[in-house]
């Protein structure tokens, strides 16, 4: 999704528009397939449904934020912080037990991404630089992720994963349009595809971690997205020639070992 959300941005495409277009055509998918299954449309219980894909669309909402007013590096170690927070608030309200393979996924996959991005307000001393409303509104956003990863969890025990993810669009989209009026930027040619590609590598990639959070801890299941660096980091190489830093390997190497570890580890323990 975020290489599709690259080559969009290239095209001079706004963000709300490429969130408005990604929240359509997760509609739409999840809709056709809701029918296709025969379940209730809106599920069985609205008010966390609805909950979840409100703060979905604010922690949205607040990343976008701070990429656009803080460096990159520093936006994207931020709102990294939501595995983190995935964990505390799934002990709290879910009293799910924090495992140690996931500790330590979460401390090696945090680690490897301060080595690739190397935030300035940790290796050099500018952190008097960032402003902080856009780093409270940062580490907002990555709270808000949790929030909505949690509450997904919570829904996964009795609602259908397409259910779960309709409320994210029905929410998104129409905020979106509202937010963008009056910057709409027409697309034109293979724009149409990359539009169409976001929406559907989106609803891929809900779908999965929706159903993740049925046979996982909430906890564990979000720590695997670190691994989402590591697959940039490969699609930059193949589609952009970035040949990624020797930090950058070192940090990729990390994250692998972390989700290895979040994998074998539960094994282990059983054997």
């Amino acid at each position: 999704m975020a290489l599709f959300v690259k080559l969009v941005g290239d095209k001079g495409i706004p963000v709300l528009e490429i969130v408005a277009a990604r929240s359509l055509v997760s509609l739409v998918i999840s809709y056709m397939g809701i029918r296709r299954e025969g379940i209730a449309l809106l599920g069985t219980r609205k008010g966390l449904l609805a909950a979840r894909g409100l703060t979905g669309f604010a922690a949205l909402i607040c990343v976008f934020y701070a990429i656009t007013h803080l460096p990159l590096a520093e936006a994207m170690v931020l709102q990294y912080l939501h595995p983190m927070f995935t964990a505390i608030l799934a002990l709290i309200f879910l009293k799910e037990r924090l495992k140690v393979g996931t500790l330590v996924c979460i401390f090696l996959s945090f680690l490897g991404v301060l080595m690739i991005v190397q935030p300035d307000f940790l290796f050099t001393s500018t952190a008097a630089n960032l402003n902080e409303f856009s780093v409270i509104v940062a580490i907002a956003g990555a709270f808000g992720s949790a929030v909505a990863y949690t509450l997904v969890r919570a829904l996964a025990k009795t609602e259908h994963p397409l259910v779960i993810i309709l409320y994210f669009p029905l929410i998104s989209l129409p905020a979106s349009i509202i937010l963008l009026w009056g910057e709409f930027v027409m697309p034109e040619g293979v724009t149409w595809f990359y539009l169409l590609a976001i929406g559907v590598a989106t609803q891929i990639g809900q779908i999965g971690l929706t159903k993740s959070m049925q046979t996982e801890s909430a906890g564990r299941a979000t720590s695997f997205g670190y691994l989402q660096v590591v697959f940039a980091m490969l699609l930059g190489l193949f589609v952009y020639g970035e040949y990624p830093s020797i930090e950058t390997l070192i940090g990729a190497s990390l994250i692998i070992v972390g989700a290895y570890l979040n994998v074998t580890w539960k094994s282990k323990i059983k054997e």
